[in-house]
């Protein structure tokens, strides 16, 4: 096993991280910063009034997005088992 060939695969890694991640980082940043315009406009400044939208959002886009991400893992996890006789040689 080359040392490219362990970069290639954290960096593949890492990408499929930050590509299953995106969903809920993206409805937790979108309803946080509707919240924020929504308090700068009505100078209404309670901390805690994020959480719950922000709980919620990220929980419906986790539904709506469990197929695909678990489709992307398990294309990921098939391609590592592919690469088992590469890995040991």
């Amino acid at each position: 096993m080359s040392p490219e060939f362990v970069v290639n695969l954290g960096k593949e890694a890492i990408f499929l991280m930050l590509l299953i991640s995106a969903p809920m980082l993206i409805a937790g940043l979108a309803v946080g910063l509707g919240i924020s315009i929504l308090q700068a406009v009505t100078q209404i400044h309670e901390v805690t009034l994020t959480f719950i939208p922000k709980i919620l959002a990220v929980s419906l886009a986790l539904m709506i997005a469990l197929p695909w991400m678990m489709q992307k893992m398990l294309d990921f996890m098939n391609l590592l088992m592919a690469r088992i006789p590469v890995m040991a040689s």
